[in-house]
């Protein structure tokens, strides 16, 4: 019986427009909590720009965010962990994207600081949230806050050579990951969300095999292949198809309420001793 459901945001339960829009799995996520399931949402966004979807869904587990860089639950101002990167070798990639023009965006102390505004101010909330500052230098931010990630916004037939670039240059010193056609991003050295809902089942004592985890791109594998129960979305990518155990509908067609129907809801409940 499933105890602990880990959902992915994008591409899971919303589209790019950022909003829930499905009845369906909003109840479906209900359900779930009334019956006792645990479920938190493991996304590679920022803490603050989770906390409201975990309201809306009624959501108090702790959330997994920055790609599994961070376990905090919402309303504490503690994380439970939290992985951040070594401020020298974020210098080195901040000097390799001057040198290629790249469009960066620096996650630190829950703020993403960008050195220069390329887009309106309206992508930016949609792609990162609220909390974006504009800085003179990056370097300098590096001096007052610690760093938890890097993205870098790329035209979307430029993500893997980007990534590869990346890959290159830090292999063994840093994650990389393509978490959405127009996002390639690095975080911590051995920081994932399969490694994050390892360590929050642990903290809730939850077996792997009462887990279940929903994701559609690349950066949800290792949690797919982790849970004892992984499900890919119908819009997911290959890589996560092909290590699910099952794959949903899409986004379009509700694919997070029946994974979670079919395996969570249709469950005999648990009886009493």
């Amino acid at each position: 019986m499933i105890r602990l459901l880990a959902l992915d945001l994008d591409g899971t339960l919303m589209d790019d427009d950022m909003v829930i829009r499905s009845h369906r799995v909003r109840q479906a996520v209900t359900a779930a909590q009334e019956r006792g399931v645990l479920v938190t949402l493991a996304t590679g966004r920022m803490f603050d720009f989770a906390v409201p979807f975990a309201q809306e869904l009624g959501i108090s587990a702790p959330l997994i965010c920055y790609q599994g860089g961070m376990i905090q639950t919402p309303g504490s101002g503690v994380p439970l962990y939290r992985a951040t990167m070594d401020p020298a070798l974020m210098r080195q990639v901040l000097a390799l994207q001057v040198r290629h023009g790249w469009h960066l965006i620096l996650y630190a102390d829950d703020y993403a600081f960008i050195a220069e505004q390329r887009y309106p101010e309206t992508f930016y909330q949609d792609m990162v949230g609220e909390r974006v500052v504009l800085v003179d230098d990056l370097d300098a931010v590096l001096d007052q806050h610690a760093p938890d990630k890097f993205i870098i916004f790329v035209d979307p037939d430029e993500s893997e050579r980007v990534g590869a670039e990346l890959q290159r240059q830090f292999d063994g010193q840093m994650e990389i990951a393509r978490s959405h056609a127009r996002i390639v991003e690095g975080n911590p050295l051995g920081v994932s969300k399969g490694d994050a809902l390892r360590r929050l089942a642990a903290h809730l004592g939850v077996a792997q095999g009462a887990v279940m985890a929903v994701g559609d791109q690349d950066n949800d594998a290792t949690m797919i292949a982790w849970a004892g129960l992984g499900v890919a979305m119908g819009n997911g990518s290959p890589a996560v198809k092909a290590i699910a155990d099952w794959v949903a509908p899409p986004l379009a067609e509700d694919g997070a309420a029946v994974a979670i129907e079919r395996f969570v809801l249709s469950a005999p409940l648990p009886t009493s001793s």
